[in-house]
Formats: structure tokens, sequence, C-alpha cells
């Protein structure tokens, strides 16, 4: 059997945190995580590279800030760590399988994430890894 070669040599994704939650009311599903980890090493294996963009709406959701008594701002940068939580929950999942996958961040926390920068981010899809970026643009009200 034949293997087409993919149509596209780099692929940007966006996934919902929401996608992540399966039948849960919020979180994260582990069989779902498992699941979806799968289907991208499985795209990743045809020699695509994958750049991850992922959401956090399954942890928090800021448009419901008010719910909260909280603001808009100080609701963002909670949406945006949810973000990079649902990164490193991916991020294992890809590495449990064997992928090599980074997580890079609009926000610096070193210790968590790489920080995001462009040249950085092609060099590491170049070389074969899997990129999730969180924490959005890093600035509130986008």
């Amino acid at each position: 059997m034949s293997v087409k070669k993919p149509r596209f040599k780099r692929i940007l994704l966006k996934l919902s945190g929401e996608a992540l939650m399966g039948n849960k009311p919020y979180g994260v599903d582990p069989s779902v995580l498992k699941r979806v980890a799968e289907e991208i090493q499985l795209v990743h294996d045809l020699g695509v590279e994958i750049g991850i963009v992922i959401g956090g709406g399954n942890i928090f959701r800021g448009l419901h800030a008010s719910d909260y008594g909280m603001g808009r701002v100080a609701a963002d940068h909670m949406g945006m760590l949810a973000t990079v939580m649902n990164a490193i929950a991916l991020g294992e999942a890809l590495s449990q399988r064997g992928a090599e996958a980074r997580i890079m961040s609009a926000i610096e926390m070193n210790k968590v994430a790489e920080p995001y920068i462009r040249q950085k981010a092609v060099t590491h899809l170049r070389r074969g890894r899997i990129v999730l970026f969180g924490a959005g643009t890093g600035n509130p009200y986008f």
C-alpha cells in the first residue's frame, strides 16, 4: 500500500480547550487527551510539521468573569494560564507517545514553558518537534 505525500509541509491546528473535556463538565478527559495525541502523532509521522494553538475554555472561560465578580483583565489572564495548562497536558500525552513536543508561551514562565520567539518556534518545527502555543498573545482583550 502506498502512502500519499501530505498536501502541506506545515500546519497550525487550533484546538479548543473544550475539545479535551469529552463528556465531563470541565477539565480534561484522559481518554480524549490520549485520542487527540494519537491523531496528532499520526499526522506528524507523515512528515508534517505541526504547531498547535490550544484554548482554555475547559478550565476557565474569561467571558464569564462578571459571574465571579472579577475584572476582564484578571479573567483574561486566568484564561491564558488555562491554555498553558492544556498545552502541558497535551505535550505530556504527545511525549508519552514518543513525540518531541515543546511548549511556548506568550507570557514568560521559564520554569514551565519556553518564551515564544518566532524563529525558535520555526527551528523546533524544522527539527521535527511539535510546538504547542499557550497564553495567546499574552495581552488581555484578545
